[in-house]
């Protein structure tokens, strides 16, 4: 193994995570992650289109993840995503205990409660598995590019990004969540898995000129970034 496949931070510029913007748009990323996977247990349906409620703000994850990327590497990115399943993790938890909890006389909704709670369950391991999958990816590909180009060409980053990571992410996704929204058809499974692809994938390249926008301000603003070579 070469240096530079050991270590795909060393040659490009980063910034160092210890400032007021990381921590910021790591707490945004967590919270994308667990709004999505709550909404993820609806299955929906627009006509012959079939997704989940997840498809509101899941595509936005994959752009604070290139934010993440392009600004402070593949090794800062990774630690946001774990960060963010953690939290998952930590809120499944707490939903499972709250379901035996003793429950008060007049609360009558412990059986749609815990149809919840199963479904959020199956759905976290699915986008623990996708999403440290596809994160990885996306991470991976940008720190990649941009090693070769530089400062340059940041478009190419970002959409060969999108389009590896939001693959591998819904491949994976899709093959053990599909059940949890009631999926039980290779149709619908293969819409599923082909429509939310297309679709998140769509999101990021119409989200391109704001990510533009909100790397060129950080990399201005975080007095770190020209510092680390």
């Amino acid at each position: 193994m070469t240096e530079q496949t050991a270590d795909p931070d060393e040659h490009a510029t980063f910034a160092r995570v210890g400032s007021a913007y990381y921590p910021i748009l790591v707490a945004v990323f967590t919270a994308l992650v667990i709004i999505s996977n709550v909404t993820a247990t609806k299955g929906v349906a627009f006509g012959p289109i079939i997704t989940d409620g997840g498809f509101i703000v899941f595509p936005l994850t994959y752009v604070i993840g290139d934010v993440l990327s392009e600004v402070y590497g593949f090794r800062a990115a990774r630690r946001a995503i774990f960060a963010g399943f953690a939290m998952n993790i930590l809120a499944a938890l707490a939903f499972w205990i709250t379901i035996y909890l003793p429950a008060a006389d007049f609360y009558t909704n412990q059986e749609h409660f815990e149809n919840i709670v199963h479904a959020y369950t199956q759905l976290i391991i699915a986008g623990l598995a996708g999403f440290i999958v596809g994160q990885t990816i996306n991470a991976w590909v940008v720190v990649a590019i941009k090693e070769r180009t530089k400062e340059k060409h940041l478009w190419a980053r970002l959409v060969g990004s999108t389009f590896a990571g939001q693959l591998g992410d819904t491949l994976v996704f899709c093959a053990i969540a599909s059940s949890a929204i009631g999926i039980s058809t290779f149709r619908d499974f293969a819409l599923y898995t082909g429509q939310g692809w297309l679709y998140k994938t769509a999101v990021e390249v119409v989200m391109l000129p704001v990510t533009y926008r909100v790397i060129a301000y950080i990399k201005r603003r975080e007095p770190t970034y020209q510092l680390v070579g």
